[in-house]
């Protein structure tokens, strides 16, 4: 077990890459209360075209498969996991993104047991298609509901303006009629190509003896046999640069139109150091601009183009990237010309030293703050690790940027070819 004490934040971080493959990072923090795990596998609903492991022919599974496997996975068949950790005190969950599926829990007590419980239902997968067909009905309601609300439909179509081809513009949950298409044969398909130990990562933070832990883990593992797993062929469709739809206008019963600007940041496989600076620049440079301190927020309020619900987000993951830019509008045309005026008139732009430090500073501080959640640490360690980057190399990052790369970055940053508007009005 590799032990690193990271001084200037106080962390000490175990790992250990497990004879089957498994990587296991524990965060012990002695001063809280509560403990917290997740268990977390390398794929998400971008994974429909793959080779399953033991073949050679890639294949196509339906839309929504990997958050239909993540349902399944709790119902076995003699009981409910939700269940079992309700009666050892934990609070359980799950999420599947577009690029990973990972099962989670948090509790004060029963932690040894409650890690074992976590291991082992999802390490266990038993489908029957009677249970695969009463799932049917239930995901069906669940897309069912996500179609009648406009925050959901305004990302989503906001995606599906930008990306044309990558599996990204599929909602994560999948259609009614994709997911009436799956079977038994198709979940264990996808479970055991995807869910092998060699393409999972655990993470346990919070009050507990990393030694007693790491045994309990690498004894649990060692009773259990894997196959041996070859790296997993996964395919995606070329991505143009451009965006798909420069302006996508959704009807939908709401009081007030919806309008979000998204900027199709990047569809290429980066990782490590580049991923990273990328990452922080791309985040800095937005919350730069739109945080309520910025001059793009502060012009965009007092036209009075925007209310309280106005946001923006920016994300990079391991083979896309994009940011948004919305809000409630009674002038979504307005608003939207306002916001891409805004962006291209960064590319005349230069960032001074003064602002920059500040930049780093307040990313720094962010950064800081977040630590004292189990949660942010945990799952934050567990994204960045896939992009092959260690969460605590950040702070030393940031701290390095230099202007020029700032700037360099704001120069490239926006153009007009990749910039898209998804409208949502009764109209």
């Amino acid at each position: 077990m590799n032990k690193q004490t990271y001084n200037d934040i106080a962390e000490t971080l175990y790992t250990e890459k497990l004879d089957n493959g498994l990587t296991v990072f524990l965060l012990p923090k002695p001063e809280m209360a509560k403990t917290y795990g997740i268990f977390t596998t390398n794929y998400g609903s971008i994974d429909q075209t793959f080779v399953p492991i033991g073949q050679s022919e890639k294949i196509t599974v339906p839309e929504g498969i990997a958050h239909f496997l993540e349902h399944k996975l709790f119902e076995k068949e003699d009981h409910d996991v939700f269940a079992d950790f309700g009666k050892q005190g934990a609070s359980a969950n799950a999420f599947t993104s577009f690029t990973k599926t990972a099962y989670l829990f948090s509790a004060t007590n029963h932690i040894e047991k409650n890690v074992e419980t976590l291991i082992n239902f999802v390490q266990d997968p038993y489908f029957s298609e009677q249970s695969v067909e009463k799932e049917k009905g239930i995901i069906g309601q669940e897309i069912k509901m996500y179609d009648d609300q406009p925050d959901w439909q305004s990302f989503m179509g906001t995606i599906k303006a930008m990306f044309k081809n990558h599996p990204i513009n599929i909602d994560i949950a999948g259609t009614v009629e994709s997911i009436s298409k799956i079977t038994k044969d198709d979940l264990y398909t996808c479970y055991y190509t995807f869910y092998h130990p060699e393409n999972m990562t655990l993470c346990i933070t919070g009050n507990f003896n990393p030694e007693q832990m790491m045994n309990l883990i690498k004894s649990n593992q060692a009773s259990k046999e894997f196959k041996k797993m070859d790296e997993i062929n996964r395919y995606l469709p070329n991505e143009p640069k451009e965006v798909a739809m420069k302006e996508h206008h959704i009807k939908m019963p709401v009081s007030v139109p919806k309008c979000t600007v998204g900027i199709k940041e990047s569809s290429e496989e980066i990782s490590g150091e580049e991923f990273l600076k990328k990452d922080l620049l791309q985040n800095m440079i937005v919350d730069y601009y739109f945080s309520k301190g910025g001059s793009f927020y502060q012009e965009l309020y007092q036209e009075k183009l925007i209310d309280d619900s106005f946001y923006f987000e920016t994300t990079l993951d391991k083979n896309y990237g994009y940011t948004l830019i919305g809000s409630n509008s009674d002038e979504p045309q307005v608003f939207s010309n306002k916001v891409k005026e805004l962006l291209l008139s960064t590319r005349d732009e230069t960032l001074s030293e003064k602002d920059f430090n500040r930049m780093k500073k307040k990313k720094i501080g962010r950064l800081l703050r977040s630590m004292n959640s189990l949660e942010f640490m945990a799952n934050k360690y567990t994204h960045y690790h896939i992009s092959k980057v260690d969460l605590f190399d950040i702070i030393p990052t940031i701290q390095a940027l230099q202007l020029e790369e700032a700037n360099q970055f704001l120069k490239e940053w926006i153009e007009e070819e990749r910039l898209a508007v998804c409208t949502i009005s009764a109209e």
